[in-house]
């Protein structure tokens, strides 16, 4: 059997590949940061097409090229549905694309950009007002037959988006944003829907996109106030703390990391370890909302 078929569709933490492009590794440098990645128990990475202007699918990929031995060590998500402004591409005005043929392109797009014959989970980056959810799924099913595609979900739908392409071709996650200083998903439905249907979510800027470190506007430093010391008496660092945070929820969601570093990877494994007391829980909640529970 091989080592890809015994591995799990996600890893407790998954490697967020968004930013790729910014980080100026050679090939070979790409190759061990996979590796290192791989060493820390992390085997996913998230794609989209769209990532570094279409370039971060090739970049990773070149170094599948390099090193294919790694490709069955890992799963590989990828996102598609969102056309970006591009004079090149002929896209006048960004916009959302879930037509049978252009999930179909972009999927194949990835398949050759990322060198692999198969792809572990493809998500539907955001939703279209115009997508036909029964062509959407007719064309899941084909890719799926093809054996292009082993799994399918969504990205950024709301429970009833969720529900509405779920009734004809079951969803494998929602990946949805949450962080201490992002709540919504707690209070949307997302996760409780994701909790009743037992599809564990995906998380994205779990981070905050960096403000739960430097933002100065008034939330982020009420978090940080209660975080800071609570991390140190933890003996924690502040984004394990956050990952924590997230990896409380009874969802058991699946944090996407961004950072370009082996150290940030480090921090977000080392959570899996950290169990936060209900009351730690919200107490970070209660800093980033501003007030108690009701």
């Amino acid at each position: 059997m091989h080592t890809e078929h015994a591995l799990p569709l996600l890893s407790p933490i998954v490697a967020g590949m968004w930013r790729m492009a910014e980080w100026n590794l050679d090939v070979a440098a790409r190759v061990r940061w996979i590796e290192q990645a791989l060493e820390l128990g992390i085997h996913t990475f998230d794609h989209a097409d769209i990532y570094g202007n279409h370039e971060v699918e090739s970049l990773f990929g070149a170094a599948l090229k390099a090193a294919p031995s790694l490709r069955e060590r890992m799963r590989i998500v990828t996102k598609c549905g969102i056309r970006l402004t591009s004079a090149q591409r002929g896209v006048a005005v960004q916009h959302y694309d879930t037509s049978p043929a252009h999930v179909r392109a972009q999927v194949e797009a990835s398949l050759r950009k990322l060198h692999v014959e198969r792809l572990d989970l493809v998500l539907i980056h955001r939703p279209d007002y115009l997508m036909d959810a029964t062509a959407l799924a007719e064309t899941f099913a084909a890719l799926t037959d093809e054996g292009k595609v082993a799994h399918w979900g969504v990205s950024n739908h709301t429970v009833d988006q969720f529900a509405l392409l779920d009734a004809r071709h079951a969803l494998r996650t929602n990946q949805v944003e949450l962080s201490p200083l992002h709540l919504a998903a707690l209070d949307d439905g997302t996760l409780d829907q994701a909790q009743r249907l037992g599809r564990r979510p995906m998380i994205w800027s779990p981070l905050g996109g960096g403000r739960l470190f430097t933002g100065e506007d008034a939330q982020a430093v009420r978090v940080r106030g209660v975080m800071q010391p609570m991390a140190e008496r933890l003996g924690v660092s502040l984004a394990t703390l956050a990952y924590a945070w997230i990896l409380r929820h009874p969802s058991r969601p699946h944090p996407i990391t961004g950072s370009g570093r082996i150290e940030g990877l480090r921090e977000a494994v080392a959570a899996l370890d950290v169990t936060l007391s209900a009351e730690d829980w919200y107490t970070i909640w209660t800093a980033s909302t501003g007030h108690p529970v009701p």
